[in-house]
């Protein structure tokens, strides 16, 4: 987190949890000024290591500018040789570095001129915000592939990601900020900018895994979208006589509750969460997200036993935490084992700010559905069709990108 106050930044950062880092009330008093920026990287460009934690600072003629990105940048090989052959040293790994260096280089004559100028420069996905002294600019680009959304608490401006920050501070929604927007906030004064005339493709994956339930994205709340899907995968992928449907807590508790809202079977906690655990298929070794699938979950024995069980996933990246799952499963001996997934199956990378590995690693670019089945030993598998998912949603179809399900990319210069 960085705060700006009496000319001068305060910056404290760290890796681990929130609650790791800000352990100590001390940290956050020392963080005080009128504007602050707080980030939680997700990493997709850059190595994980200090450097490339956010908000990133950097200096430039005696101001410090302050920048936290969401997303993830990708044309940035001929702007790196580029600015390298203008003398630039990159500071971090990080592809967020990329747009300040643009900024510094500009010979726009004003912030908001040389801002703008070094955002179209870049392509890709970002949803940013920005401290120069006390100015913040915030932007989006022109696809909106990552939400960004503004809210007030009396005199306050606050934009976040997901609107859940705002209900946590008791802050009031307002509304999103546009794809291809910039907005520059300046001593009360709020300016808006074009960078790109829109060209609206949503990441869809944000609704069916990342974002939170409670958050409202892309103008529809994240759980009604879900609960959406789970009742259209009912319809298209029905288990005959299922006696309960149980999810794989949490992004897929509320599609599984959408499916038994439109199957025979009743809902039913069977999985038990350690929320102290991260991501498993982010771990960075196979090792590690094999012990972490252990220590993650825990199944109550006496709801599964005998029962013929749906299993309602959200996504299936590796398989390997539901190939752990279903062996914790059987070991409570229910009578049939059925998995319904809440998207199609993730078969190529993405390049937009999802951390998905490469297509290698993702099961289902090399297997079809049926050897998915056999690998997870269950007695059936099958996914919504991505025009069930894209019909779960209230927004045209053209307006999301599918490009992890169909191949289907933005860009024709993208290396898949």
């Amino acid at each position: 987190m960085a705060s700006y106050a009496n000319h001068k930044v305060n910056i404290y950062k760290g890796l681990g949890l929130v609650s790791e880092v800000f352990s100590s009330r001390k940290y956050l008093n020392n963080l005080s000024g009128r504007c602050a920026i707080g980030h939680n990287r997700y990493s997709t460009h850059g190595e994980k290591s200090r450097i490339n934690i956010q908000p990133l600072v950097f200096n430039y003629k005696g101001n410090q500018i302050i920048i936290a990105h969401n997303g993830n940048l990708v044309n940035l090989g001929s702007i790196q040789k580029e600015l390298e052959e203008k003398g630039t040293l990159f500071q971090t790994s990080s592809d967020t570095e990329y747009i300040i260096q643009l900024f510094v280089h500009s010979r726009g004559k004003s912030v908001e001129d040389k801002m703008l100028e070094a955002l179209r420069r870049v392509d890709g996905a970002y949803s940013l915000v920005i401290l120069i002294n006390d100015k913040m600019i915030v932007a989006r680009d022109r696809y909106g592939f990552r939400p960004l959304c503004l809210g007030r608490y009396k005199d306050t401006t606050i934009v976040t990601s997901e609107t859940c920050a705002l209900d946590l501070v008791g802050a009031k929604y307002e509304r999103d900020i546009n794809p291809g927007e910039m907005v520059v906030f300046d001593g009360g004064k709020e300016i808006t900018y074009s960078i790109h005339k829109p060209e609206p493709r949503h990441c869809i994956f944000e609704y069916v895994y990342f974002s939170r339930p409670d958050s409202r994205i892309f103008g529809e709340y994240v759980d009604k979208t879900r609960r959406k899907i789970g009742k259209i995968l009912a319809i298209e992928k029905p288990v005959e006589d299922a006696d309960i449907v149980i999810s794989v807590p949490d992004s897929s508790n509320t599609t599984a509750l959408g499916y038994s809202q439109r199957s025979t079977a009743r809902f039913e906690m069977a999985l038990i969460r350690n929320h102290y655990v991260g991501r498993t298929f982010i771990h960075p070794t196979q090792e590690m997200r094999d012990f972490g699938v252990k220590i993650k979950f825990n199944t109550i024995g006496g709801v599964l036993k005998d029962k013929k069980v749906v299993i309602v996933d959200d996504s299936i990246v590796r398989g390997t935490t539901l190939k752990k799952l279903v062996r914790m499963i059987k070991e409570a001996e229910p009578k049939e084992i059925h998995i319904r997934i809440g998207s199609p199956p993730v078969k190529y990378p993405c390049f937009y700010g999802m951390d998905f590995p490469s297509k290698e690693e993702l099961i289902a670019n090399h297997k079809d559905v049926e050897a998915i089945r056999n690998y997870l030993e269950v007695d059936s598998l099958e996914y919504i069709s991505v025009k069930g998912l894209l019909e779960s949603t209230s927004l045209p179809d053209k307006h999301f990108c599918t490009a992890c399900f169909t191949g289907k990319y933005l860009n024709s210069d993208e290396n898949y």
